[in-house]
């Protein structure tokens, strides 16, 4: 048990800003999901299970939440909140999408695929829009 924070065990958890290249010449799409019970758009992420990896973790939750698989990229700021009371540290990657298809289910019912810009408005937390402009700042989502 991790008592940091001072409310009990740490939640760990990992996700991924996944982006893909868009058309030519049109830069990058950064991929959001909706989740239907807090209604909001975030990027994907979840709880780590025992025995995993964060990144195993970024890996699993980017292909259960969108369908993509992915390729991990450089490593993001890490975030902590509390959540439902508990602390809350989830591990970011930026990440690349390699292609999948997206099936729509009780944790994530919509998945949007949008400009730097237009993702940055749509993020309901604004820790959130500061890991999207940490991937922007990598070379690593730069189209070549």
């Amino acid at each position: 048990m991790d008592p940091r924070h001072g409310g009990g065990a740490v939640i760990l958890a990992a996700g991924c800003v996944l982006w893909r290249r868009a058309k030519p010449g049109e830069g990058i799409e950064i991929a959001l999901v909706h989740r239907p019970k807090y209604d909001d758009w975030s990027h994907p992420k979840g709880k780590l299970k025992r025995g995993e990896t964060l990144a195993a973790c970024a890996v699993r939750e980017v292909e259960e939440e969108t369908g993509q698989s992915c390729e991990l990229g450089a490593r993001l700021p890490s975030v902590q909140y509390l959540a439902q009371g508990r602390p809350k540290e989830v591990h970011y990657w930026a990440a690349r999408a390699l292609g999948g298809t997206f099936t729509p289910g009780r944790e994530v019912d919509a998945l949007l695929w949008l400009p730097p810009a237009a993702a940055r408005a749509r993020l309901s937390q604004a820790r959130d829009r500061e890991l999207l402009d940490a991937l922007l700042a990598t070379t690593a989502s730069r189209p070549s």
